[in-house]
């Protein structure tokens, strides 16, 4: 059973993408772009955040509103994000004039928001506007600060002509290893198995499972199958938790979310007492799980009662381009999104909502497969037994920001979801789920033979021949 399942996850590191990446000039990742004929940075003029912010030149000075996340569109194009304000390069208001001004606004993959990037040699570049087909300019050759960049027909002049810089690295597109129509395979556990909120990794021949519990508790497994308890991460806790969440009785860590990215494994976690708003969400890293150096990376995002949404629950999802996302939340006003820094993987841009039910919703997973982002959440109550009436649900977009859809059409921001696992007799409230790829799926039930003990389960999770998850 066990070799069947691992040639189902393939485990390996460095899959080639998905996508014909031969048509592209340029690497997915994070640039600077150096104007040749000034020697300035292009940026969004005074780290505006708004739509229709203006696009400029200044020193180079490392802020974020001078770095772009860069990123194939699929079709030939690019489209370049702010790194400061998560929003994208357009030729303002689809112009097609010599002159027209350049600024930012909210990624719609419109044309007007797709570049051409052409390599010229020496690490230099041209961009072509995908609506207009003009080309990026420094208008009037200007080398002020401040200086306006606009678009005008190519003709190879300096004002024209950029330096890209890699200054950060990108995912590949996701894995995705899944089986439609396979066999339902509930995986047969042992060992060490009382668990809540899990998330699952795995890293060179051994599988790795962090929980809620005190100081970020885990356990490890040679093969899936047969778990052994693990020390925890932070044994006795971190002051400044408590600078965020006053109430907090300085141990108690919940639902943990393990992701590699970048070479690198980050664990994200929830500090919050029940029922309250007042949570963050901190962020601590390894050169490896097996290697135990974890770092405190710090806090990531907090709220407090003032906010409508709750930070907890964190789960690290890659786009399909590579980019990282984290989404979060639960109850109040539900489920949230944010664009994540993959230098320093902490969150950056607007804040989307995704999901939002009466009656309990929270622990969002957000995997890509073909063509869909499927979210997955916990809804109903957890933490109370065999009373629990936790499920998972789940809805599908074709944009990460969303709208979600049911199966049946409803959108999860109106409390849509068709229900994966509503549990059995024996194992009541399943929930706190995390995947894998897209073919393991883990959560946790509440044992009805064993008192209402909250207990780990692992499944292979399958799909059906319309591309909806199923056991």
């Amino acid at each position: 059973m066990y070799s069947a399942r691992k040639s189902i996850l393939g485990l390996t590191c460095g899959v080639l993408s998905l996508v014909s990446w031969q048509a592209y000039s340029l690497d997915n990742g994070v640039y600077t772009i150096t104007s040749k004929h000034s020697g300035q940075l292009v940026e969004v003029g005074s780290a505006a955040s708004t739509d229709g912010a203006n696009i400029n030149q200044w020193p180079g000075n490392g802020h974020d509103t001078q770095k772009w996340l860069i990123t194939n569109t699929d079709d030939g194009y690019y489209s370049l994000i702010n790194l400061s304000s998560g929003k994208a390069m357009e030729v303002y208001d689809f112009s097609t004039a010599n002159g027209a001004n350049v600024s930012q606004w909210e990624y719609g993959a419109s044309d007007t928001q797709k570049w051409n990037i052409n390599d010229l040699g020496n690490g230099q570049y041209n961009l072509i506007n995908k609506n207009s087909g003009k080309a990026l300019d420094l208008l009037n050759f200007s080398t002020n600060n401040g200086a306006n960049i606009g678009q005008w027909d190519y003709w190879g002049g300096d004002a024209q002509i950029w330096t890209l810089t890699k200054v950060g690295n990108i995912e590949s597109s996701p894995w995705d290893p899944s089986t439609t129509n396979g066999a339902a395979n509930h995986w047969p556990l042992t060992g060490n198995l009382v668990t809540h909120d899990p998330t699952i990794g795995y890293e060179n021949g051994t599988w790795w499972i962090f929980q809620t519990g005190p100081g970020i508790y885990g356990k490890y497994s040679s093969d899936g199958i047969n778990w052994n308890g693990a020390s925890p991460i932070f044994p006795n806790g971190l002051s400044w938790w408590q600078n965020y969440v006053p109430e907090h009785d300085g141990m108690d860590v919940w639902a943990p979310e393990l992701k590699h990215y970048n070479g690198r494994a980050w664990l994200y976690y929830s500090i919050s007492t029940f029922g309250s708003r007042v949570s963050a969400i901190g962020l601590t890293s390894a050169s490896s799980v097996a290697n135990g150096d974890w770092r405190d990376d710090g806090l990531v995002i907090n709220t407090t009662n003032s906010d409508n949404y709750n930070a907890i629950d964190p789960d690290l999802i890659v786009d399909k381009n590579g980019a990282p996302w984290l989404v979060f939340g639960s109850w109040n006003s539900g489920i949230k999104l944010k664009r994540i820094n993959p230098i320093t993987m902490k969150p950056y841009g607007p804040l989307y909502s995704l999901a939002s039910r009466s009656g309990g919703i929270e622990a969002p997973t957000i995997i890509y497969r073909q063509g869909y982002y499927y979210l997955f959440v916990s809804v109903g109550m957890c933490c109370s037994g065999t009373d629990s009436t936790y499920r998972i649900a789940y809805g599908r977009s074709a944009d990460i920001r969303g709208p979600y859809l049911d199966k049946n059409g409803v959108n999860m921001l109106n409390s849509g979801g068709s229900i994966l696992d509503a549990g059995n007799s024996t194992w009541v409230g399943p929930g706190g789920q995390d995947i894998l790829n897209t073919d393991v799926i883990v959560r946790h039930a509440y044992d009805a033979t064993d008192n209402g003990t909250p207990k780990l389960l692992i499944s292979t999770l399958n799909w059906d021949s319309n591309g909806w998850p199923r056991y």
